[in-house]
């Protein structure tokens, strides 16, 4: 309940002080005074906890400083608040929005769309799209995209090739482009059809449109994926030969097939990828350190690990998830916990399960107090809402300190006093 009203709080600055610049919010506030757009965005990127990300963006000086970075920024706090299913706030933020006089802007107004479409709330999206005229605000591609991309984030794929045919025939202005076939594309793609995505392919080759790389790279990862290995290297082989600009995307595509194969398989395509002069990046050489630790190689894998500094990459949560996942299978706990804290420093923290199968190995080999390390250190970077899976683990293995245990059995019995009354 306290939660509900903070966040409220912050919320309504934007109900009332809309495009004001000037309004700052409470001095008790972590994050005095105003920041800029890019600096909420990074700082947004390390924050999960819901309030603080309000917060945060509610202390943007300047959103049409950056319009790319305030979408960014908007949508990392739609989805902070989502994944603790406050939709009620995120309808009151998003709302909040259409006071702005930049309501009358097509791509502002998109931005709320895809919000929506962010926070899977896709019947509110929708609703948005059609209150277009209500505002006085132009469509076009521009919102239409917009839409599309809302229902593809809402994973409602069979809509989109629904809403494709139907809203151009609705409104005049909304003819569809190149990035509106894209996503028809992926819709088809992640609903498991690739076939029908290499349809629409061929049909914009018809129209003399412009097939993107980021839809056939969709298509690539499509084929990849369900095991139509001979059909992928025959579309790459055609796009080549049209001349196709591939990029790293394109490549690290191909890589994720490679990595069945082997370590060895990968580093061609990485050599191949900078023989053409791209960059391989984190992603890339995720997939070369996977390829050796599926093959026990963990020495290997390591090598490239601690090569990526020279190679100009950062490790992501998935490089770290990769690594402590294969140590600890290894038996490794030690170097397991080692790596955490390496992840914890970059702020790229492993998910539940991988690091479930690391505080169980430490107890099982008598690391107590680096398994209540973890647990601690978990505790402190998440919000509560993230933590129920965690805090029934440390009951599990017994690392419950005292007061932990006292304050349980307390609430224990109040929650059985009231039921009883």
């Amino acid at each position: 309940m306290a939660s509900a009203r903070l966040s409220l709080r912050y919320v309504r600055r934007f109900t009332t002080a809309a495009g004001d610049a000037t309004t700052t919010i409470e001095s008790a506030s972590p994050f005095p005074g105003k920041i800029s757009v890019s600096k909420a965005k990074s700082t947004l990127r390390k924050v999960h906890d819901p309030d603080k990300a309000l917060e945060i963006y509610s202390n943007v000086s300047d959103h049409s400083a950056s319009p790319v970075s305030s979408r960014y920024a908007q949508e990392l706090t739609v989805r902070r608040l989502a994944k603790c299913n406050r939709f009620s706030d995120i309808e009151t933020l998003i709302e909040s929005h259409k006071n702005d006089p930049k309501i009358k802007e097509e791509s502002f107004y998109s931005m709320l769309i895809r919000s929506y479409g962010r926070a899977s709330m896709f019947d509110h999206a929708m609703s948005t799209f059609e209150q277009m005229d209500k505002y006085g605000t132009p469509r076009s591609a521009v919102s239409f995209n917009a839409l599309l991309t809302a229902c593809l984030h809402s994973k409602k794929f069979d809509k989109v090739p629904q809403l494709f045919d139907e809203i151009p025939q609705r409104y005049k202005n909304t003819i569809p482009d190149k990035i509106s076939y894209g996503i028809l594309i992926k819709s088809y793609c992640d609903s498991g059809s690739p076939e029908k995505a290499i349809e629409i392919m061929r049909q914009m080759e018809k129209k003399r449109m412009e097939v993107t790389t980021i839809a056939f790279t969709t298509i690539l990862g499509s084929l990849y994926k369900n095991g139509e290995i001979e059909v992928a290297e025959s579309l790459w082989k055609e796009m080549v030969k049209k001349g196709c600009e591939l990029d790293t995307a394109a490549y690290n595509v191909r890589l994720m097939n490679a990595q069945k194969e082997s370590p060895e398989r990968v580093s061609e395509l990485i050599d191949e990828m900078i023989s053409v002069g791209l960059k391989p990046d984190t992603i890339s050489y995720n997939y070369l350190i996977t390829a050796y630790c599926e093959k026990g190689m963990l020495d290997e894998a390591k090598k490239v690990f601690k090569g990526l500094e020279a190679n100009k990459c950062a490790p992501n949560a998935a490089t770290f998830r990769t690594l402590i996942f294969h140590l600890c299978y290894c038996g490794l706990y030690e170097q397991g916990y080692a790596m955490f804290k390496k992840s914890v420093r970059m702020n790229k923290i492993p998910d539940f399960n991988t690091l479930k199968h690391l505080a169980v190995g430490l107890v099982t080999n008598k690391k107590i107090d680096d398994a209540k390390g973890l647990i601690r250190t978990v505790k402190k970077k998440f919000p509560s809402s993230f933590l129920i899976a965690w805090k029934k683990l440390e009951e599990e293995l017994g690392l419950c300190s005292k007061t932990d245990a006292s304050s349980s059995s307390a609430k224990a019995a109040a929650e059985g006093r009231e039921t009883a009354a």
